[in-house]
């Protein structure tokens, strides 16, 4: 009942390792299962000697022997940016030593903790002749008991919890009947799945990781390994280990706000078959006159469905624009031009016209997919565009959809308005681009926007959005320090912090939460822990909006300074001058425990004038 140590940790050098290859996220989609586990330890020391690892503690409960598992998925998270540690006590005992036994997991202060069981471990048995009320006793008999897990941890530890729900049984014994009569393990497993996604639905800490779809894909026959089960206490084969681990690395990478946010689309031969310069409009497949056309349609469909869930839609293409406009002009093309964020179509190199779209959209390429049906083209941008996805999709668009699903790169934790909204909330910034143009003084434009903000101490309903903002907010980030949701709520209820949001609508739509500003008293004066804001509402004027505010309630305390840290990254260039251009006065001699290259600064409030002139507060109470 130890900490899973690294492999430095038994002997091996600890001494930095020169990568000579670039290893990430990529190089592992492209090997076999078979190079992955061979080449394992290889690939964890180059993932592991980068710079500015994000660490996380991992506690794995389990019912079985979890190595193979760990380690797969150690590779995965190290190649997102994460540097793991891994607490893995005796399998088996993941009921006892997450409610009785549990002050090794606490000791352990993990951040997420995952609960790995399966359909094998539900405890009670009815018979096959079982009465109703017998199968419903037992399914609140075995959730009762996952329940004393959730509120153990979430009692001693308040962290993020992993649960899987379940696979179907390897074995149906009663066959047809298995997933309908009350005897029928099918039909307990999918009851007990049903149960657990009404708690998570529930419990914004309780994410699922849905096994019963994982396996499905895989197949159970591919599943299950008695064999290894009965020698080494291993269930699952190691392709259902490699399916698993992408699940869950794909599961933390959005807990800590790492999902990407844009799919970037070729054209010819991606959108639609054939190259419409070559071939002219009439004749690119696309609708359902052929069985290629309806493969395309159906791709298209699959873009939009991903654009209506938040994720936004840009066009990388060489083309003549006005020539791949028509495409998207074809009456049965499900695809318009409204509904891309973004739309290059040029004869540019397709990496300049990604670095175009990033700008353009204020975001990372390490938020990009891109899909191209030409490998030479995909093979470039991967190399010259650092961070982004480049799947292999090869050339055949019946099997597009299914290869981006299978890199699980937009996973969501959950969904809120914001996300749901964000494809509207660029296109209403084109509308406001559009209107700035109308104006010579830059002072009554923002008038005319007429803005109206909401600025307030966190409330319970926004607890879930201020995390996924904090985690996933980069640029406009004074120190990128994250958050856990348990951590916010904890900050939320602690009488010496202040926290607030921020949220700003204007005349032509409602931009949703977009600032969060969290700082703890010291003293007389407050230390800013945290300040963010949305690169979507630059140069609105919202940080004077939000300075006014925290001074009110820092005022309304007795404190008479606020004192901030600038800590550069490689993304937040943007704030270096944020503390001096609100007034902030830089401390000559900064702590030596900063980092190279950090500020701090401080601001006298009895010397204070406020700063907004073109926002509208809504009323502000003091906490």
């Amino acid at each position: 009942m130890v900490e899973h140590m690294d492999e430095r940790g038994t002997g091996e050098s600890a001494s930095p390792v020169v990568i000579e290859q670039m290893v990430n996220e990529q190089t592992l989609a492209g090997l076999s299962l078979s190079e992955l586990l061979m080449r394992r330890r290889g690939l964890r020391r180059q993932l592991a000697a980068k710079a500015g690892l994000h660490p996380v503690r991992i506690a794995v409960m389990s019912s079985s022997t979890p190595g193979e598992l760990i380690h797969l998925l150690e590779l995965w998270l190290l190649a997102s940016g994460f540097a793991p540690t891994f607490y893995t006590p005796e399998f088996g005992r993941y009921y006892v030593d997450s409610v009785h036994d549990t002050q090794a997991l606490v000791e352990f202060k993990p951040d997420i903790v995952y609960v790995h069981t399966s359909v094998l471990d539900v405890q009670g048995r009815v018979p096959m002749q079982a009465t109703e009320e017998q199968f419903a006793a037992l399914v609140k008999s075995e959730v009762a008991r996952f329940e004393e897990i959730w509120q153990s941890v979430a009692e001693k530890l308040g962290c993020i919890i992993l649960q899987n729900n379940f696979e179907l049984p390897p074995v149906a014994m009663l066959g047809n009947l298995d997933g309908t009569l009350p005897g029928g393990r099918t039909r307990l497993a999918m009851e007990l799945n049903r149960e657990f996604a009404a708690a998570s639905a529930k419990n914004p800490k309780l994410l699922l990781i849905d096994i019963c779809s994982i396996s499905a894909r895989v197949g159970l026959d591919r599943w299950f390994d008695p064999r290894r089960w009965y020698s080494y206490k291993i269930l699952t084969t190691a392709e259902a280990n490699r399916a698993l681990a992408m699940a869950l690395h794909a599961t933390i990478r959005a807990v800590y706000g790492k999902t990407r946010k844009v799919l970037v689309l070729d054209m010819d031969n991606t959108l639609w078959g054939g190259v419409i310069g070559d071939d002219g409009v009439d004749r690119i497949q696309i609708g359902n006159e052929t069985p290629m056309a309806e493969a395309y349609t159906a791709f298209q469909q699959y873009c939009l469905g991903l654009r209506e869930r938040g994720i936004l839609l840009a066009v990388c293409s060489k083309n003549n624009e006005e020539i791949a406009l028509q495409g998207l002009e074809h009456p049965e093309s499900v695809l318009k031009r409204e509904h891309f964020a973004s739309f290059q179509a040029n004869w540019d190199p397709k990496h300049e016209n990604i670095a175009r779209i990033a700008r353009e959209l204020n975001l990372g390429a390490d938020s990009f997919v891109f899909v191209d049906d030409n490998p030479a083209e995909r093979a470039i941008v991967a190399a010259q565009v650092n961070g982004i996805a480049v799947p292999e999709v090869g050339s055949d668009v019946t099997q597009y959809a299914r290869i981006i699903e299978e890199g699980r790169y937009f996973e969501a934790i959950s969904f809120s308005a914001e996300d749901l909204g964000r494809s509207a909330l660029y296109a209403e910034n084109s509308q406001r681009d559009a209107f700035e143009a109308k104006f010579a003084d830059y002072g009554e434009y923002l008038d005319s926007l007429e803005m109206v903000a909401e600025i307030a101490p966190f409330k319970p309903v926004y607890l879930e959005r201020i995390a996924q903002l904090t985690n996933k907010t980069n640029q406009f980030n004074l120190t990128t320090r994250r958050y856990t949701l348990a951590e916010m709520e904890q900050r939320a209820n602690d009488p010496d912090c202040i926290a607030l949001y921020g949220k700003l609508k204007d005349r032509f739509g409602d931009y949703g939460l977009i600032s969060v500003v969290l700082g703890h008293r010291t003293g007389d004066a407050l230390e800013i822990d945290l300040w963010l804001m949305s690169c979507r509402v630059l140069k609105r004027g919202m940080e004077a909006a939000m300075l006014d505010t925290l001074v009110e309630a820092a005022e309304s305390r007795g404190i008479t300074e606020l004192r901030g840290t600038y800590l550069p990254t490689a993304k937040n260039a943007m704030v270096a001058e944020f503390y001096p251009s609100l007034g902030f006065q830089q401390e000559a001699k900064p702590s030596a425990e900063l980092p190279e290259g950090a500020t701090r600064w401080s601001l006298d409030l009895r010397r204070y004038s406020k700063q907004n002139q073109h926002i509208q507060r809504m009323e502000f109470s003091h906490v």
